[in-house]
């Protein structure tokens, strides 16, 4: 039962969870490392706890266009790519801009990875953001981990959790 976003105790989905909130993260090629898999599994469990979430690996960049929405000429997601180029935020930034977005913008937000070599300037293009995890290079299968972690911390900054203290 719900009552103006109010999820109730005896709702089966946790009280702390924005059903609103609808992130989906994608990446392009499968998991080669079963700890990377563990860890995805591991933050996108926590990441359910806050958001409607969904974790998914693409064969390629049609097909995250085609996830997106945009093959057809509208937008169904805000797609954010991570790229080394893109716009670089400190935590608290992600948390305000993830909560800038949930308040006023109805599209899910769509986060990707790209491929080892990185997205083509097509694909760029057709971003609403390009993000940044800073100016170090990391594997494209850690820059997933990371963002989900960050994703993660920032939902826990913007309910007062503990978990970003002591930084």
């Amino acid at each position: 039962m719900k009552i103006r976003g109010v999820v109730f105790l005896s709702s089966p989905r946790p009280v702390w969870l924005n059903p609103d909130v609808k992130l989906k993260i994608a990446w392009i090629g499968k998991s080669k490392e079963p700890a990377i898999q563990s860890l995805t599994d591991e933050y996108l469990k926590r990441l359910s706890r806050y958001a409607d979430v969904q974790g998914t690996a693409l064969k390629d960049e049609s097909a995250l266009l085609k996830l997106c929405g945009r093959d057809a000429r509208s937008a169904k997601n805000t797609l954010v790519l991570l790229d080394s180029r893109g716009k670089q935020l400190s935590s608290e930034e992600f948390a305000e801009f993830l909560g800038n977005h949930q308040d006023r913008n109805p599209l899910p937000l769509l986060f990707a990875v790209g491929p080892a070599n990185g997205f083509t300037p097509e694909i760029r293009r057709e971003a609403n953001l390009l993000l940044s995890l800073g100016k170090m290079t990391v594997a494209h299968e850690l820059a997933r981990v990371v963002l989900l972690e960050q994703l993660y911390r920032a939902f826990t900054i913007l309910k007062g959790h503990p978990y970003h203290l002591g930084h």
